[in-house]
């Protein structure tokens, strides 16, 4: 393991990072500050890695980092330049199970599962490094927690396996692909497939943007009433270009035709500041009732991403002002999808109402608003945290 020395990135910049991951060599560009096990996870797909403490303490997330166990929360990706990672999704396949898996499967040694990736991985490691001893198997196996089985089925299981095996444990046998975002070095055959952020981040002609099927993380739906005529609101919503100009931290790069366009947005909140290259796609766009609807998606560096359907409509009201109706189902991954629903609600609400002044301002005035550099995350923070304590106020009066 290889990581660079002596780099100094700024705050916003990537590195390019070269990894062999179960097997498939990969070039990923990664912020310093992302984990591997984000990586894993968000940029190349390997969900069996999974997420517990994130203090190294749980052991779940445990992998092989050139044939050694590792804490895959406890590392960050630019420190494993060159290095060869094994994940559970490289031990064994449906087809072809690890002897190790079998024997799990066998003795019943996991119930809801969580743990059983970090104890298949420490169990090879134990098995794989020549220092297995029965009568300290139980503490050696101590170092990835269980809250359902007991362990008797695990230990039952790697006793097996050390019995069956004596000469040692048969090595990994799957190369398990990447299967997100990772960018294979040479682009030949046999490279990781990249996903539908990738030819966001990346330039390529857009995918179709698919919203996920669940619950969106966040649903939002604000309520502004604007000074602007209704059909002047509906000149700016109509132009893409001024429309994103409105959005806080938002910039159009490139019109691709079709309905669709290419644009950045930047979003600070505390001391996490994120840049999304993205797409949108209009699907509705109606002059007469005064409503659109846009899908949206968009990938950070980071490994975080987010996909949205966005809908907007203008209502006019008597007085010749304009209720402007904005809302959107947002789906977030990655470390944004950190922040909790209620603080994402709030900040994506507060967005909503910083366009729509926006939107009143252009309407009025028939220019774009000036680029900004994005919305300002100590505004924002204490904005929400404002409204959120007078909701808790008000259901106190109650």
């Amino acid at each position: 393991m290889t990581g660079p020395e002596g780099v100094r990135v700024a705050a916003d910049a990537t590195l390019d990072v070269t990894l062999t991951v179960n097997g498939r060599e990969t070039t990923l560009a990664v912020a310093p500050r992302t984990t591997l096990s984000d990586v894993l996870r968000d940029r190349l797909g390997l969900t069996g890695t999974h997420v517990g403490c994130e203090h190294g303490v749980c052991g779940m997330c445990t992998i092989l980092v050139d044939g050694e166990a590792a804490r895959a929360c406890l590392l960050f990706a630019v420190q494993c330049e060159g290095a060869e990672i094994t994940t559970v999704e490289g031990l064994g396949s449906a087809g072809d199970q690890h002897p190790l898996q079998r024997a799990f499967s066998h003795h019943h040694a996991l119930q809801c599962g969580f743990c059983t990736p970090g104890m298949l991985m420490s169990g090879y490691d134990l098995l794989a490094g020549g220092t297995y001893d029965e009568d300290t198997l139980a503490e050696d196996m101590s170092g990835v927690l269980c809250r359902c089985t007991g362990y008797r089925g695990i230990l039952a299981a790697v006793a097996d396996v050390a019995a069956a095996c004596p000469d040692g444990v048969p090595a990994p046998r799957a190369a398990a692909p990447a299967a997100l975002v990772g960018r294979a070095s040479g682009g030949g055959a046999g490279s990781p497939a990249a996903g539908p952020d990738d030819d966001v981040a990346a330039g390529a002609e857009p995918v179709e943007i698919t919203i996920p099927s669940g619950p969106p993380t966040v649903t939002v739906d604000v309520a502004s009433t604007l000074a602007s005529g209704v059909e002047d609101v509906w000149a700016v919503l109509a132009d893409f270009e001024r429309l994103a100009a409105c959005l806080p931290g938002a910039e159009m790069t490139a019109d691709l035709g079709d309905d669709r366009y290419r644009g950045t947005a930047k979003v600070a909140l505390g001391p996490v500041s994120l840049t999304f290259d993205g797409v949108a796609h209009v699907v509705e766009h109606d002059p007469d009732a005064h409503v659109m609807r846009v899908l949206a998606q968009g990938a950070d560096r980071g490994g975080s991403s987010t996909r949205a359907v966005i809908r907007l409509a203008a209502e006019a009201l008597p007085d010749g002002g304009t209720t402007l109706r904005a809302g959107a189902d947002v789906h977030l991954s990655g470390r944004i999808a950190g922040f909790g629903r209620a603080l994402a609600g709030d900040v994506s609400r507060r967005l909503f109402e910083q366009f729509a002044d926006s939107v009143d301002t252009a309407a009025r005035t028939g220019e774009a608003p000036a680029p900004t550099s994005g919305p300002s995350p100590f505004r924002l923070l204490l904005g929400a945290l404002r409204a959120r304590l007078r909701r808790v106020l008000r259901r106190r009066r109650r």
